[in-house]
């Protein structure tokens, strides 16, 4: 088994409902798949992106990933530690950092995304880069809803995302915040 730079490890996380493939470099979690979709989702993306890296299964080395997973999916967990390793566009990478920007339980729109990256013209732009988001959860493009409070289109499909917004809507009602909040 390769233990270098050209090898990217993964694992198939499973919590209740949720079966998803995820995956990492040495440097950080590069990857994590759409429910229930099988894993040519996760090797194709690695082909694309990482091209002539090695697919080693290694649930171990990925285990600090499932676990928070794991902690988010029960609502004991709002933010994720693990290192991120991202592969992306410059233009890319400043819409997933504004993702991560975006408090546990709330929602912004793809317009006010744009704004936040001081490029208002450019929704449809930040759309097709929430939509190339690898790190689905970690980077929460799940928070991102039309400007008018609908469910818009999620590469985990729209169930998943409505999903995700419950389960953060339930743990912030518990502690007396607002899902839409802005």
């Amino acid at each position: 088994m390769s233990k270098n730079k050209h090898t990217v490890y993964w694992t198939l996380f499973v919590y209740e409902q949720w079966q998803m493939y995820i995956a990492a470099t040495s440097n950080g979690l590069c990857y994590v798949g759409s429910q229930n979709k099988p894993f040519e989702e996760l090797s194709n993306w690695v082909k694309k992106h990482l091209p002539n890296r090695e697919l080693v299964q290694n649930d171990e080395k990925l285990q600090p990933y499932s676990s928070e997973l794991t902690e988010f999916f029960q609502g004991q967990r709002k933010t994720f530690e693990q290192p991120l390793d991202l592969y992306g566009t410059q233009f890319q990478m400043s819409v997933w950092k504004a993702l991560l920007e975006i408090p546990y339980g709330q929602t912004k729109s793809y317009s006010e995304i744009a704004a936040h990256i001081q490029k208002p013209a450019s929704v449809r732009a930040v759309g097709a880069a929430i939509g190339a988001n690898p790190v689905l959860i970690m980077v929460p493009c799940h928070r991102v809803i039309g400007k008018n409070g609908t469910l818009t289109g999620y590469r985990g499909g729209l169930e998943m995302k409505k999903h995700l917004l419950q389960l953060e809507s339930e743990s912030s009602l518990v502690e007396g915040r607002h899902l839409y909040a802005k």
